[in-house]
């Protein structure tokens, strides 16, 4: 079966290419768009298996785009297609639902490999930064950092925290409520003995946290 595919970038030089690459393939892609109204709008028509999202779009964070579609079509799969490898790019599209993020310059057999693991339902299938940050992001915290009286769920929202995670992508990465987040935060605050966030995030970049 054919997977139905949509490309969003705001590059049609872009858009060319990564249709170009996955032509002779069980892909078939369906539509592209330059905006993210223009995405909302294609994926409304064509309802993809997978879309292919670059994070920089000119009407919109690709990644707020991200968390848009995976509201309102759960079933479609998103995989984020960037220049940057930006640990915080990388996180924020793990929490908001990504399958996987994949460089543009990867290979035409790592494309297909994402967009395949994608339409599957896997989450993180390729090797990389994606699957690095998944692991970190859901890994316990050490023993040596136990001292600091820090709870598992404390330590994971401080790793979220130093990756520069919005209270809002916490809450959807953990599954909790953001009021529950806001607390965990007041409390690692507190055992860390730091002021905001920004202090605490030095903090956990400072012992290695992230």
């Amino acid at each position: 079966m054919a997977i139905k595919v949509v490309i969003v970038d705001d590059q049609l030089l872009i858009r060319t290419g990564l249709a170009e690459m996955l032509a002779g393939s069980e892909v078939d892609v369906v539509g592209q768009a330059g905006t993210a109204k223009q995405a909302l709008q294609v994926c409304e028509k064509h309802k993809p298996h997978v879309v292919l999202l670059d994070v920089r779009l000119p009407d919109a964070d690709g990644l707020d785009l991200l968390d848009t579609i995976r509201q309102k079509w759960p079933e479609i799969k998103v995989v984020i297609v960037s220049n940057y490898d930006n640990p915080t790019y990388v996180a924020r599209a793990a929490a908001l639902g990504a399958s996987d993020f994949v460089l543009k310059s990867a290979s035409r057999d790592e494309l297909l490999a994402a967009i395949r693991a994608a339409a599957a339902g896997q989450i993180g299938a390729t090797e990389g930064i994606f699957r690095q940050v998944m692991g970190l992001l859901s890994s316990p915290a050490p023993e040596e950092d136990q001292e600091h009286g820090l709870t598992q769920r404390e330590f994971q929202v401080l790793r979220h925290l130093a990756l520069g995670l919005s209270n809002r992508e916490i809450a959807r990465s953990l599954g909790i409520s953001i009021e529950t987040v806001k607390e965990h935060v007041q409390n690692l605050l507190r055992k860390l003995k730091v002021s905001e966030r920004t202090q605490a995030a030095v903090w956990a970049m400072r012992k290695g946290v992230v």
